[in-house]
């Protein structure tokens, strides 16, 4: 990545726990290590794409940097603000710049709101406009996000999955934020409606210099949107770079096994490709391995694997891992 280019969001040592409570006078008994030190950048008009596994806190992580969640540990700077020190008022000014797109389309949209109650709600909450601009604002938002303005007095069950991200998406921009976290946006979508969705919110990008934090864990989907991938196991990241290194020059076992599993469409090249399979299932978050968390599955695993935590080292311009053996891989 440019080192001119400019940071919008720095992601500092976060780490999201949830008590786990028991018995009659609910003592804590443990926590759910959701995040356990996570640390990366966004740079502003970028795509960077964040994939793993069911369950390894790639939601939560970003719900941890909206603030959505209050991070048990470390810091969140958006344009030079540090979003976990904030509160009430400041905090709900600094919402206008930063949205979501969720996952599930079903349950991201209110089923007793109209789909012109749900766009305008943002501008009605930041109080940005009202009356008749605000009806013009909310077809204008319809029209960018493919949408005829004529269904806005719609309600939700009348729309298919696509159409209903749609809606999701023209909300995510009604109040022109800089940053928008999409989380898992096409997972709960037909095939088919995938790529359109991808598309618009490629082309939203392109006119509003948005920058993206892509949540997913199609490798296929990702490498076509990302300019960056981070790829995340049990809380942690275990890689992170740019691209198309990462999926040419892997440094990870565990990045080199997901790749793996890509299917490819070429059968003949599909044939000749060496897979890597994990053994074992991924461990509970409420009581991870020490040291390394992947080493529990990892084929080149060390005794120094269960005694160090590996350091999240830059092995190449932009490309860092978390793995005492990344060498091997160069």
């Amino acid at each position: 990545m440019n080192n001119n280019a400019e940071i919008l969001l720095k992601v500092e040592n976060l780490k999201m726990h949830f008590p786990i409570y028991r018995g009659i006078f609910q003592r804590q008994v443990g926590a759910v290590h959701a995040v356990d030190g996570v640390d990366f950048e966004v740079y502003r008009g970028e795509t960077l794409g964040l994939v793993g596994e069911s369950g390894c806190g790639k939601s939560t992580t970003g719900r941890a940097i909206l603030q959505l969640y209050k991070p048990t540990e470390g810091q969140v700077h958006f344009e030079g603000v540090d979003l976990v020190k904030l509160r009430g008022e400041e905090m709900r000014k600094m919402r206008r710049k930063m949205q979501m797109v969720f996952q599930d389309p079903y349950a991201s949209l209110n089923p007793r709101m109209t789909v012109e109650q749900i766009v305008s709600e943002p501008l009605v909450v930041h109080n940005v406009l009202s009356g008749k601009e605000l009806q013009e604002r909310v077809k204008e938002l319809l029209e960018l996000v493919g949408l005829n303005p004529a269904f806005a007095t719609r309600y939700p069950h009348e729309f298919s999955g696509g159409q209903r991200q749609r809606v999701g998406v023209a909300r995510a921009i009604a109040l022109n934020p800089s940053f928008i976290i999409c989380d898992e946006p096409i997972s709960a979508l037909d095939v088919s409606i995938q790529a359109q969705v991808v598309n618009l919110l490629e082309e939203l990008q392109e006119k509003f210099n948005l920058t993206y934090l892509f949540i997913a864990h199609d490798l296929s989907m990702v490498r076509h949107i990302s300019k960056r991938v981070a790829v995340m196991y049990l809380g942690v990241v275990m890689e992170l770079a740019p691209r198309d290194e990462l999926y040419d020059h892997p440094l990870h076992p565990y990045t080199q096994a997901l790749l793996s599993a890509v299917p490819i469409p070429d059968p003949v090249a599909d044939a000749e490709r060496s897979r890597t399979i994990l053994e074992g299932d991924v461990p509970s978050p409420v009581n991870p391995p020490s040291g390394c968390r992947f080493r529990t599955r990892c084929p080149i695993a060390q005794e120094i694997c269960a005694q160090e935590r590996p350091v999240f080292r830059e092995m190449k311009p932009g490309h860092f891992v978390a793995c005492h053996f990344a060498e091997k891989f160069m």
